[in-house]
């Protein structure tokens, strides 16, 4: 993930060099779909007394973004529920969860004469937690409110088209119940990175 965020930070100093023009006008809209991985970050906390580990999933994400001035865009990320394995160190398998990450961000297109137009930004998540299960009990996660980051990359292929390359960060932390009993917090912390086609109206 550090290699391909790196790229993608190079590529925006390549890009800005190139020169200043307006990428995305006010009042512009865009849409896109795509697909994203979530791979929660290394050591997830502990639970039950022992060290947690989610696994990550790839699922459909879709995103629309109102341009509320010249190249900063209001944008709203949804996907379709991301399923994660759980197992704790000294248990195994202790579980599953899905998640819904709805995120809001505002974001800064940096204007560039180039045809890869780069962007950065920032905006808050609320992860929805649902369909716990667990051979060990009732397990319920609590749902988590967080701040989001991002940089991505556009590849204009026409006046309205683009392929996307991003990369997204959240924090999201999620207190655990097992019957009813608080075992600890998942500390899950992930990067998303998706691929997407974005199409501006």
């Amino acid at each position: 993930m550090k290699h391909t965020l790196k790229a993608i930070l190079l590529s925006s100093a390549l890009a800005i060099v190139a020169g200043p023009v307006v990428a995305q006008s006010q009042g512009d809209w865009t849409v896109a779909f795509g697909f994203g991985n979530v791979n929660p970050k290394s050591g997830n906390g502990t639970l039950a007394g022992g060290e947690a580990d989610i696994d990550d999933d790839t699922r459909p994400i879709f995103t629309v973004e109102y341009f509320i001035a010249n190249n900063i865009g209001l944008e709203l990320l949804v996907a379709t529920p991301f399923e994660h394995d759980i197992s704790i160190d000294g248990i195994g398998g202790a579980g599953s969860t899905k998640h819904l990450p709805p995120t809001l961000s505002l974001n800064y297109h940096f204007p560039t004469n180039s045809a890869w137009k780069p962007y950065v930004g920032a905006g808050l998540n609320y992860t929805f937690f649902f369909e716990e299960d667990s051979g060990l009990g009732d397990l319920e996660l609590d749902n988590s409110f967080g701040l989001s980051l991002q940089a991505g990359l556009d590849y204009m292929i026409s006046d309205t088209g683009a392929v996307r390359l991003n990369v997204r960060w959240f924090d999201i932390d999620a207190d655990a119940e097992l019957n009813g009993s608080k075992i600890g917090t998942a500390e899950i912390d992930p990067v998303l990175i998706g691929v997407s086609y974005v199409h501006r109206f």
